[in-house]
């Protein structure tokens, strides 16, 4: 006879906040909650099923109330982000236009390996009301909504369609958000009926669960060939992830280049795994990299990419790694970004495999020669040298350029605080500029390079992390895309700091439009032209200070460098959410920083009649004929 176990009968959404508030992440002993809380606007997709389970159960499940959809998806990765992967936020939504604004806000956490669980609202399981408000019908396929839009960009989807199939579906659901190798954007999409309905529960479904956070070591065949690669390499050069940060590998990484005295370059995700001024940090890498990193990639006979992807901007479109001789190991957790490059994999997690490496080098008493420490230490000192000269500012009752922006904020903060960014022309110059106190400090996310992530995701680590200042770093463009959550900063009491810059346009775009022979079309904020309809009059009269105040952020106004100076301090030392709004130049005009030190492929048009466009073709094509295939 099967044994008798206890049952509770719940709804299916009561049943999945009381489930979810008994989910934990262990990892070197240390344990904590895996879903932290729930964000949630409600509509009739949501409203009686989780809606009606977050009241039941509002002691065991925190909740949050948002204002965009996609906004909340940001704020719940920029919490898993400071947490290190290891707890997370639930995102739920109603059906139609709340779930698939979720879809950019999934995109961003799969790209960028982060944690998150959505949980829209799906039409009725049951079928009888159909087409029910919102509904997508497709003549084809009777079994899709639009909530099948998540799919590609989910590590793990399901749609629930009878109560006892949440079971296996909510431990399949925390089993991809706890795997360092598979995690991202989770969906469990959830019919409107099937929330509300009930169903007796076993009681072991409640229990508590630990799921622990692996650290794979190094496969022996493996590291051995990994320790023969760098004893044979004259110029290795290290290129550091956003998995140093994932893995908490920061320690590991600066006693492996101090042992070895290779040089450690980091990545947009990566920036921070060495502070900025120990002696084997380089800086940035790729495009919006620094100088120093970019002619010891150009040089390098062993890239040692430690929790990297190699996208694009790292490797300068395929431009940057060109040394005769060049090979790659690859120290990865995933198998699949250890073999990139034609790379020799060391699959282990970032912490245990640097370990390991020291340990094995340490025997042959490895290190690389003092001339090669010698030239980029030297180097490294001319780069700084150019940044002081960015961030300096000999007049101080004058209009700040950007990277004397950066350069007012980079004397205000310690190793306590927390800068974050994601899209625009700051990302270049922070990558190129910023000098990282501590690891986390620097929170940009540029897998995705979204718009509008900055505030929300400002919120989630300073839910993550009260006691920290976090700064939003918000350009004019990013701003008018997602200002809406100021106003749950407000209502919550989330004391985020916001430097609002104010340039009129799309600084980057525009830029990179005068590159590619766009001519800055279409990527200035100003008015008509009337003689020829073009974007080129005045400036728009906008005033997005007045803007974050009348959501109820408190504004202060900084015209000068020295205004901006005294206005960063206040803002610093306030505890509400404080906007500090200055303008820099024009989007038509250059901000100031170094410019590119390596190349990134953007098609340019093969045929054209308008000069610009013709000069660019030109360069372009010598910039494909210097392109590697690493084989």
């Amino acid at each position: 006879m099967t044994p008798q176990t206890s049952t509770t009968r719940l709804t299916v959404a009561q049943a999945l906040v009381r489930f979810l508030s008994a989910q934990y992440t262990e990892r070197d002993g240390v344990r904590q909650r895996l879903i932290g809380a729930t964000w949630g606007i409600f509509g009739h997709g949501n409203v009686a099923g989780l809606g009606q389970a977050l009241i039941e159960y509002a002691d065991d499940m925190p909740y949050h109330q948002g204002r965009n959809e996609q906004s909340m998806v940001h704020a719940a990765v920029g919490y898993a982000r400071q947490s290190n992967r290891l707890s997370t936020h639930a995102v739920t939504t109603s059906i139609g236009p709340g779930a698939t604004n979720l879809v950019t806000g999934a995109a961003l956490a799969t790209v960028n390996h982060l944690p998150v669980l959505l949980l829209p609202g799906d039409t009725f399981a049951t079928r009888v009301a159909d087409p029910v408000l919102q509904q997508l019908e497709v003549p084809y396929a009777g079994d899709i909504s639009v909530n099948d839009c998540l799919r590609p960009v989910s590590r793990y989807f399901d749609r629930v369609m009878r109560p006892e199939a949440l079971i296996p579906a909510a431990l399949q659901a925390m089993r991809v958000l706890t795997d360092p190798v598979e995690t991202g954007a989770v969906t469990l999409a959830l019919p409107q009926d099937v929330q509300a309905e009930a169903y007796d529960w076993p009681e072991e479904f409640f229990a508590e669960r630990t799921w622990v956070v692996r650290r794979p070591g190094a496969d022996p065949t493996e590291l051995a060939d990994a320790v023969r690669a760098i004893r044979a390499a004259e110029r290795p050069l290290i290129v550091a992830g956003g998995g140093v940060h994932h893995s908490r590998a920061e320690e590991a990484l600066a006693e492996f280049a101090a042992a070895t005295g290779i040089p450690v370059a980091s990545t947009q995700a990566g920036k921070g795994s060495l502070r900025y001024d120990h002696p084997q940090d380089v800086g940035g890498i790729g495009h919006t990299g620094t100088a120093t990193a970019d002619e010891l990639a150009r040089l390098a006979d062993l890239v040692i990419g430690v929790g990297t992807r190699y996208t694009d901007f790292t490797t300068a479109s395929g431009t940057l790694f060109t040394g005769e001789n060049v090979r790659f190991l690859n120290l990865n957790i995933a198998p699949y970004d250890g073999h990139k490059l034609a790379g020799m994999p060391l699959v282990a997690d970032a912490r245990s495999g640097l370990t390991e490496l020291t340990e094995a080098l340490a025997v042959h008493e490895h290190r690389v020669a003092d001339s090669y420490v010698s030239e980029y230490t030297l180097d490294k000192e001319r780069w700084e040298q150019r940044v002081d000269a960015c961030y300096e500012a000999d007049e101080i009752d004058v209009r700040p350029t950007q990277p004397q922006v950066l350069g007012a904020l980079d004397a205000l903060v310690d190793e306590s605080d927390v800068i974050i960014n994601a899209a625009g022309s700051l990302p270049g110059d922070l990558h190129k500029l910023w000098r990282a106190r501590s690891r986390d400090q620097y929170h940009l996310e540029y897998g995705y390079s979204c718009m509008g992530y900055e505030i929300p995701a400002a919120i989630g680590v300073k839910l993550a992390a009260p006691d920290r200042n976090v700064w939003a770093l918000v350009g004019d463009g990013t701003y008018l895309m997602m200002p809406t959550e100021i106003v749950t900063a407000v209502q919550e009491g989330v004391a985020i700091k916001m430097l609002l810059v104010q340039n009129h346009g799309y600084a980057s775009i525009g830029g990179l439009s005068e590159s590619v022979g766009g001519e800055r079309f279409g990527t200035a904020y100003r008015h008509r032209a009337p003689a020829d309809g073009s974007y080129t009059g005045a400036p728009l009269p906008v005033d997005l200070a007045a803007n974050a105040a009348s959501l109820g952020m408190r504004v202060l106004r900084a015209k000068t460098v020295r205004d901006l100076r005294a206005a960063l301090a206040e803002a610093r030392a306030a505890d509400i959410p404080t906007c500090v709004y200055v303008e820099t130049e024009t989007a038509d005009t250059v901000s100031g920083p170094p410019p590119a030190q390596a190349w990134w492929d953007v098609p340019v048009a093969e045929t054209a009649t308008r000069p610009s466009a013709v000069k660019a073709r030109e360069l372009y094509e010598r910039h494909v004929s210097t392109r590697r295939r690493h084989l």
